[in-house]
Formats: C-alpha cells, sequence, structure tokens
C-alpha cells in the first residue's frame, strides 16, 4: 500500500505544479515579476459610457471592441477631474514662471532671455538683424503682450499692477523701427484687449477695473495706430509699407515689398480702435489693404501669393499656402466677420476658401472614411495650383483652430492629426517639416501657440478628451525640453534639443494661455454668457453688438464698404464635411479611427 501512497502524492504534486504555472503570468502581473513588462498602475476609474444607441453599428465602425488597441487605450481611457485640475494648475504655473521671470530680470526691456537672465530689446549694433528689430520697439513687449492673459487667469491685482505700470511707463515715442503686422497684432491688440476688460461692466474675470481709469489704455493704443498710419501711405496699391519708425514715419530706404499676411492682417485690431474712438481712419486704410491684396488673386486659381510689391502690385512670392506669409490673412477675413458683422469680409473668406480646398488640399476627400493619403495642404504656385515644395511650416497649424470656427470639423481633425504626429515624434513642432523627407527642413520651435490654440478650440467643439491628452503631452514636452533657470527657452533644434537664449512674447500671451484654457472647464470664458474671440495673438475680445455697428457709413468712399450690409452665418465652402456629421458617440471614443491615426503616424516617420 505504501508505493500506492507514493504514487498519490505525486500525482497531486504534478496537479498543483499544474495549477500553479496556469497562474503564474497572472500573479506575475500583480507582484510585477515579469522582467520584460512594466507593472500597472491602479485601475483607472471607468470612463462614461457612450449615449444610448452608439453600441450598435456606430460602436463597430469606431473599433470599440473590447480591450481596443493602442491608440484607444492611451487616448480613450478616462481624464478624471483631478488630473485635469492639476493640469489647469500647472498651464498657470508654466505662465506664472515665466512671467515673474521676465518681470524680475527683463522688465522694462522688451523680452526675457532665460538662459542667461537677463533682458532684450531692439538690436541697435545691427539694424538688419529683423528677426529681432522687427519685434522689438522698447516698450516692454512681454508685458504688454501678458495683460489679459493674467485677467483669463483671474489674477486681478496683478492685471491691475501691470495696466498701472504700463501707464505709467510705456511710451511709444521712440526712434524703433517695427514691422507694423508684429507691432498691431501684439502691442495695439494687447492693448485694446485690456482696455475692453477693463471698462466690461459685466466684469466677466473678477473684478479687472482700474480706479480713475480714464481711457489711459484706448489712449496709448490711439497714439501707436497713429505712428503707424504713415505705413498707409504714398503706396500706389494701398498696400502698407512693412515697416515704420515710431518717431520719424517711413524709413527713407524701406523695402517695397511685403507678405500677403503682415498688410492683409491688420484688419481685426484696427476695426476694434475706429469703433471704440468714433473715427474711420483706420479701419478704413485697413479694409483698403485687404480689398487690394483680394483684387490681385489669379483669375485662374483664384489664389493669393505671399509676397507682393506694394507700389506696382506685382507678385514677388508666387507660393500660396497656409502658413508664414499668408496664413492670418485667412484667418481675420473670417474674425473680421465674426466680430464686425459686415458681408464682404465673409464672401472673401468663403470664397478664399473653396479655392483652398480645389488647389491646396491633397489626399482623400473625406477625413475618416476611404482610401488613400491623408487630407494635407500644401504650398502650391499661385497662377498653376502647382505643388512647389514638399514642406509645411508650423503656423499652418492654426489652420484645423480656424476650420472649426467655420464648421468644417471633420478636415480639421486630421489636420491636427498630422500636426499632433509631428510633434509626438519629436517633442516640439520644427518651424518647416519636409513631409517627403520625414525631417524637418528648419529645425528651431519658439514656443509657438498654433498646435496648442487648434487643440483648445477643436476640444470645446467636440468635448473628446483625446485632446485633454494632446494638451497634456505638449504641456509636459515643454516642460521637459524648454524650461530654463528663467522661464523658457526657443529650442534651437527639435532633435537634440539644445536650446536658444529667447523666450518670445506670444509664449505668455498665447501659448500658456489656450492651455490653461483648455483644462480650465469652469473659466468665464466658457461659462460666463459672453461671446468672446480671440486674436490671432490670443487676445481675448468680446464679441458685442457695439462693433458690429459703425457712424461713417457716408464717409467710406461708395463701394468701398457695405458697413450696414449683413451676411447668412458662416458656412464650410467644403459642404461635404462640417460639424453636423460628427455623431454624438464620437465624445467617448477616437475623434480619427485607429487605424487612420496609425497611417499619419506612419507618415511622419513616428512608426
Amino acid at each position: 500500500m505504501r508505493w500506492r501512497s507514493v504514487v498519490l502524492g505525486l500525482l497531486l504534486l504534478r496537479l498543483g505544479l499544474q495549477a500553479l504555472l496556469a497562474l503564474l503570468p497572472a500573479l506575475a502581473r500583480g507582484l510585477c515579476l515579469h522582467p520584460r513588462l512594466p507593472c500597472p498602475g491602479p485601475r483607472p476609474p471607468a470612463l462614461p459610457g457612450p449615449p444610448a444607441g452608439a453600441a450598435g453599428r456606430g460602436a463597430r465602425l469606431w473599433g470599440a471592441a473590447a480591450g481596443g488597441d493602442e491608440y484607444e487605450r492611451r487616448y480613450s481611457g478616462a481624464f478624471p477631474p483631478q488630473l485635469r485640475a492639476r493640469l489647469r494648475d500647472a498651464a498657470r504655473g508654466m505662465f506664472v514662471f515665466g512671467y515673474d521671470s521676465y518681470m524680475e530680470h527683463a522688465f522694462p526691456r522688451d523680452e526675457l532671455d532665460p538662459l542667461h537672465c537677463r533682458g532684450r530689446g531692439p538690436d541697435r549694433r545691427d539694424p538688419s538683424n529683423l528677426n529681432i528689430n522687427d519685434v522689438l520697439g522698447n516698450y516692454s513687449l512681454t508685458l504688454i503682450d501678458a495683460l489679459d492673459t493674467l485677467a483669463v487667469m483671474g489674477n486681478s491685482s496683478e492685471f491691475q499692477k501691470a495696466v498701472k505700470l504700463v501707464i505709467d511707463t510705456v511710451s511709444f515715442d521712440k526712434d524703433s523701427t517695427v514691422q507694423v503686422f508684429e507691432a498691431t497684432i501684439r502691442v495695439l491688440g494687447s492693448l485694446l484687449s485690456a482696455h475692453i476688460i477693463i471698462t466690461d461692466t459685466k466684469q466677466p474675470f473678477g473684478d479687472m477695473s482700474i480706479k480713475d481709469y480714464d481711457n489711459e489704455l484706448l489712449h496709448l493704443a490711439h497714439d501707436l495706430a497713429v505712428r503707424l498710419l504713415p505705413a498707409f501711405e504714398n503706396t500706389k496699391t494701398g498696400i502698407p509699407y512693412p515697416r515704420v519708425n515710431l518717431k520719424k514715419g517711413v524709413p527713407p530706404d524701406s523695402h517695397n515689398e511685403t507678405c500677403t499676411a503682415g498688410a492683409g492682417s491688420l484688419l481685426v485690431e484696427f476695426g476694434i480702435l475706429s469703433r471704440l474712438l468714433g473715427d474711420s481712419t483706420f479701419e478704413w486704410v485697413a479694409r483698403r489693404a485687404v480689398k487690394a491684396l483680394w483684387s490681385l488673386r489669379s483669375n485662374n486659381t483664384g489664389l493669393l501669393g505671399n509676397v507682393v510689391n506694394i507700389q506696382t502690385g506685382h507678385w514677388v512670392g508666387k507660393q500660396s499656402g497656409l502658413g508664414a506669409g499668408s496664413d492670418s490673412f485667412y484667418e481675420y477675413l473670417l474674425k473680421s466677420y465674426i466680430l464686425f458683422g459686415e458681408k464682404e469680409d465673409l464672401d472673401m473668406f468663403n470664397s478664399a476658401y473653396q479655392n483652398i480646398q480645389n488647389h491646396l488640399r491633397r489626399g482623400r476627400e473625406a477625413c475618416n472614411e476611404g482610401e488613400g493619403d491623408p487630407p494635407l495642404y500644401v504650398n502650391v504656385n499661385m497662377y498653376t495650383g502647382q505643388l512647389m515644395n514638399t514642406w509645411i511650416d508650423s503656423l499652418q497649424a492654426f489652420f484645423p483652430g480656424l476650420q472649426v470656427l467655420i464648421g468644417d470639423v471633420e478636415d480639421a481633425i486630421c489636420l491636427h492629426a498630422f500636426y499632433y504626429a509631428i510633434w509626438k515624434r519629436y517633442g516640439a513642432l520644427p518651424e518647416r517639416y519636409n513631409w517627403q523627407l520625414q525631417a524637418p527642413d528648419v529645425p528651431f520651435y519658439p514656443l509657438r501657440p498654433e498646435l496648442v490654440e487648434s487643440t483648445y478650440l477643436l476640444y470645446q467643439a467636440t468635448k473628446n478628451p483625446f485632446y485633454l491628452h494632446v494638451g497634456m503631452d505638449i504641456l509636459q514636452s515643454l516642460e521637459k525640453y524648454t524650461k530654463a533657470k528663467c522661464g523658457y527657452a526657443t529650442l534651437h533644434h527639435v532633435v537634440d534639443k539644445t536650446k536658444e537664449d529667447r523666450m518670445e512674447s506670444f509664449f505668455l500671451s498665447e501659448t500658456c494661455k489656450y492651455l490653461y484654457l483648455l483644462f480650465d472647464e469652469e473659466n468665464p470664458v466658457h461659462r460666463s454668457g459672453n461671446k468672446f474671440m480671440f486674436t490671432t495673438e490670443g487676445h481675448v475680445v468680446s464679441v458685442d453688438e457695439r462693433f458690429r455697428s459703425s457712424l461713417w457709413e457716408d464717409i467710406l468712399p461708395a463701394g468701398e464698404h457695405s458697413l450696414k450690409a449683413k451676411a447668412s452665418e458662416p458656412k464650410a465652402a467644403n459642404f461635404s464635411s462640417n460639424c453636423n456629421r460628427v455623431p454624438d458617440e464620437r465624445r467617448y471614443l477616437l475623434p480619427l479611427k485607429s487605424n487612420y491615426m496609425r497611417q499619419i503616424d506612419r507618415m511622419v516617420g513616428l512608426i
């Protein structure tokens, strides 16, 4: 009988070992014993399920199978309120660190050098250094540009302090030659935005009023605009000179060439100023420039070039694209309509948008359906529509946000995904990216906001948590790669992450602001009941009825205005894809099918 006991014992031991081997993978995961697998964190809270009716065909179409793939696991998970609040605070902390560093180490100079903790002004030794001198005018640029960000973040005490500093210390009576476009969007626009915030009787951002305020910011804005007006004189086309000296007017050696965006993106700020002052001069010259450019478009394609001679009207640069030199021209056609309600602005935008779709857009017809390459907007010859090069630039990343405003959300989703894939590869956007070579052509990243802006607007349009994940990626990359001893620094090269000693003012006025608003669902911009619009420099402006009427219909030349003519609601020129096609269940699933995401990642060399 003894041998039977031994056999029975061996049999039981074998069964026990088999059971243990079967349980071992689960035990390894629970105890983190597997040498090549990361130990998983705590199980995240369950994401709310899709609304009724989302199961069936829609869920199957969007790959909502049990477990999903890596894109669904990464982006379709829960985004708890606590995480969102931490990221909101992190975005605020980013702004505070940059702003405080500027105030401590650089004010009253224009910009902060974040590596050496010192201020930067115009390059007096080298007037040809346009990269610096076009922007820096010796007027505390960063402080002015950041004013409304302080208000949006609810910091009333610092906003009031900063406004008083501007009133007490800033003067535009300077021997500085600046670019008309940069002075307009960064300085004039911020002064007007802050003035509107101070004088708003509703005070949506908290008490931002200034005791004994006597329209000083409006007077400063008026003074600056008057100093910019000589740029519009002595041009045969009405298109302004690109630069002006704030004391002496247009320099005698000034170039007669300017870019489309620089000359045609002044209407929002000049129009607001005119309507606040009751003086048509500023809106008139800006509108004349827009219409002059519009009249020079190609008869064949309807496209505009990117560089024009202001005396002859001949196109020097024949490239038509959506990036540098062209971008904000299209943006301001639409935003001028949104703010002022002028029918001609919407008509021009809709026509331009249709021509862009016809000649610049490549790839499959629909973003989320069909075969072929994903949609992409390329640079073409304005006369023929033929491809001119194989690069796109980081400024073009604004375009998905503009598409959101016109209602073409589907196309915006695809284009945004392309720029986000480039960001994922480098942790930043190179200034130019060659989509054929899958490599940067111009590798620096100056802390630009355009991708963040489009991410924010797409989240507002879709409420899809995917865009919160995108914003988290961007914020973490900025903290990891661009944070310096005193602020945040330009990346000299997105591959090796070397830095340049410059923090441009738009980092505080736009990049930090859009990140903060992305994660601050309760912000007055979203909850106050007021309607707001952002300028091309990210300055917040209330969409107010007072801007939709004017007092000078009889002053403007016949045929040069339609100030009382109203247009129907904006509509995407690409009628096949608009916001009505985004179903409710998409709020709970990927905005772009995972196979298309994978296709885009492969296109940029990410996988």
